[in-house]
This record gives structure tokens, C-alpha cells and sequence, in this order.
């Protein structure tokens, strides 16, 4: 039986963005890892395999910071 995907909405509040985030209660699961998502509005983490969706992603905004 495969596990479901967990899938988290962040906001450009929480970039820099890493895997698992501060408030995850399993914040030690796994070493902590950067995840580019400015660049596109989505990022997979290599470890655990959460998906992460940036709302209001402006493919712009990118380019000016």
C-alpha cells in the first residue's frame, strides 16, 4: 500500500522555503533541505516526498529580488 502524498500550500512568507518546515511536529525526520519554489511555485522534497505549492505564484516576482 503506497503512502498518501502530503501536499502543503505555502506563501511567500515562508521563503527561504526547507523540508520539513519549523512548525512540523516530525521536524527531525530527515536532514533539513532548501527548496528552490520561487522559480516555478512548486517544489517535491527529495527525503519525504512532500509536495509544496506557492500560492499566488507570480513567475516575476522572481526576477526582482
Amino acid at each position: 500500500m503506497s503512502k498518501a502524498v502530503k501536499k502543503i500550500k505555502v506563501t511567500y512568507k515562508d521563503t527561504p522555503l526547507s523540508c520539513p518546515l519549523p512548525e512540523d511536529s516530525k521536524w527531525d525526520s530527515h536532514p533539513k533541505v532548501m527548496l528552490p519554489i520561487e522559480g516555478n511555485g512548486f517544489a517535491k522534497c527529495p527525503y519525504c516526498g512532500t509536495e509544496y505549492v506557492l500560492t499566488g505564484f507570480d513567475p516575476d516576482r522572481s526576477l526582482h529580488h
